[in-house]
């Protein structure tokens, strides 16, 4: 398993934060000074030399890179992405319960004729979901997820070459998806149910591994952090090594702080205001602020009043470096995202 690394440059000096038990001894006696489980490596002649033909050099080279290059290409069975732009996931429901358009599109017909629009409307990806996961959501058995589901993404799959993903925590639902045509899935619970990982391993796909506390029935009751965006890079580094150590590839990872998934309102806004540093991770970044509660927190607005809103955190948001942007409104945000990609700066 690689080591967790973070760096920071700052006015003062540059210098990486590295969690590495293997080189903890090697570390501790040449005196880098130990922070809690972390030493602080400077990013000068001396630093670099002190870890000079170790596997600790190689990440900590490979984290500096992923802040200053595009963004890797997503590769993985079926699906091709690269990030020269800025990709668009719009949000197909089939629920009673969502917290925005639950019951909208319960009906198979209209679900698929929304995802065939969507397309029309400039939606790179298709991302089918069969349970809520608002805050204090009631948990859907799998059977019942699937017959949402499956019809759904089986005739988008074959009406369309947009990549369908499925939005789901159950292994059984993201393998009978995949059979039906998915090319990714969208794991709320960051590969934490027994046989996930297994799964997105053996079948190739790509896969979206998303920070979340706890689950979602329960995930607003603790929301205290020491460092917010720590906590979701250290999270989200060990569990997209678990994955490649259980056989998945580096390709398949695209990554999703969890905007509005156990954190308060002010920690999402620091989340997408501190992108740039989740980049080090070294996969593509997703986003999905569309009108979540945080939002609602500055406008005082209804699920459906919050357009303005979601499309001010989807640009900001790709400004600050996400690569996907998960939305309601494709044919509003597509736009939005395109004019913020123009604006952010080149790498």
């Amino acid at each position: 398993m690689r080591p967790f690394v973070r760096p920071f440059m700052t006015s003062r000096g540059n210098y990486a934060m590295v969690e590495d038990d293997s080189m903890a001894d090697h570390l501790r006696a040449m005196g880098f000074q130990q922070e809690g489980g972390a030493f602080r490596i400077e990013l000068n002649d001396s630093g670099m030399e002190a870890l000079r033909n170790t596997a600790l050099q190689q990440a900590l080279a490979d984290a500096l890179e992923s802040l200053s290059s595009e963004t890797t290409a997503t590769v993985s069975k079926g699906l091709s992405m690269d990030y020269a732009e800025p990709r668009l996931m719009g949000v197909l429901n089939v629920t009673p319960d969502s917290f925005s358009d639950g019951g909208s599109y319960l009906s198979h017909r209209k679900a698929i004729d929304r995802g065939l629009e969507m397309v029309e409307q400039g939606a790179d990806i298709i991302d089918v979901g069969g349970e809520s996961t608002r805050p204090c959501s009631v948990y859907v058995d799998a059977q019942t997820e699937m017959a949402r589901v499956l019809p759904v993404i089986e005739a988008l799959a074959a009406s369309t070459d947009v990549p369908i993903s499925v939005d789901t925590r159950k292994p059984m639902v993201a393998e009978k998806a995949v059979d039906k045509g998915a090319l990714m899935i969208n794991d709320v619970s960051g590969l934490r149910e027994e046989g996930m990982m297994e799964l997105v391993a053996s079948t190739g796909v790509a896969v979206v591994i998303m920070h979340m506390r706890g689950t979602p029935e329960g995930m607003q009751e603790d929301l205290r952090y020491d460092d917010v965006v720590h906590e979701v890079m250290r999270y989200l580094h060990y569990q997209k090594e678990a994955l490649i150590d259980k056989g998945g590839k580096a390709g398949q990872v695209i990554l999703d702080p969890g905007i509005g998934f156990g954190k308060s309102a002010q920690q999402n806004l620091d989340i997408i205001r501190r992108l740039e540093e989740i980049r080090a991770l070294g996969s593509p970044i997703l986003v999905g602020a569309s009108r979540k509660s945080f939002i609602a927190r500055l406008l005082a607005s209804e699920p459906h009043e919050r357009l303005e809103g979601s499309l001010a955190a989807a640009s900001i948001a790709t400004a600050n470096g996400a690569d996907i942007i998960r939305a309601h409104d494709v044919s509003e945000t597509s736009k939005a995202i395109k004019v913020a990609a123009a604006l952010r700066p080149i790498r």
